[in-house]
C-alpha cells in the first residue's frame, strides 16, 4: 500500500488479499491483485495524484467482479491490452486490434 493511504483502504487491501488467499491464490498474486484493486478505487475517488483513463472511466472494481479477469470469457479489454503494450514498448500497437495486441503480448 502507498504511504499516506487511509485506514479504510488498508482494511480493503487486507480483506481482498485474505479473500484471494482463501481461494488458493499465491501470496504474491494476492498482494498484486489487492494492490491494483485498491489503487483503482483510490484513483476513482480522487485519492491519488495520477490516474489512468481506464481506472477512472471503466466500471468499478466491485461491479466488474471478474467480468474482465484475465481468465474470464472476454479476457482483458482492448484498453487494458493497449496500456500494457504501451508500457512494454510494443511497436505498431496503435494499428493493432484486440486479438493482435493479445498475440503481441503473448496472451
Amino acid at each position: 500500500m502507498p504511504r499516506g493511504s487511509s485506514p479504510k483502504r488498508e482494511r480493503q487491501y487486507e480483506h481482498i488479499k485474505d479473500s484471494l488467499l482463501d481461494r488458493g491464490e499465491s501470496e504474491k498474486e494476492a498482494e498484486e491483485i489487492a494492490a491494483r484493486t485498491v489503487n483503482k478505487e483510490r484513483a476513482r475517488h480522487g485519492e491519488s495524484r495520477t490516474a489512468s483513463r481506464s481506472s477512472v472511466q471503466d466500471i468499478s472494481s466491485g461491479r466488474r467482479g471478474g467480468l474482465r479477469s484475465h481468465r474470464g470469457a472476454g479476457g482483458p479489454t482492448y484498453d487494458q491490452l493497449y496500456n500494457e503494450a504501451r508500457q512494454r514498448g510494443v511497436k505498431g500497437r496503435s494499428k493493432m486490434n484486440k486479438r493482435e495486441l493479445a498475440h503481441a503480448l503473448g496472451k
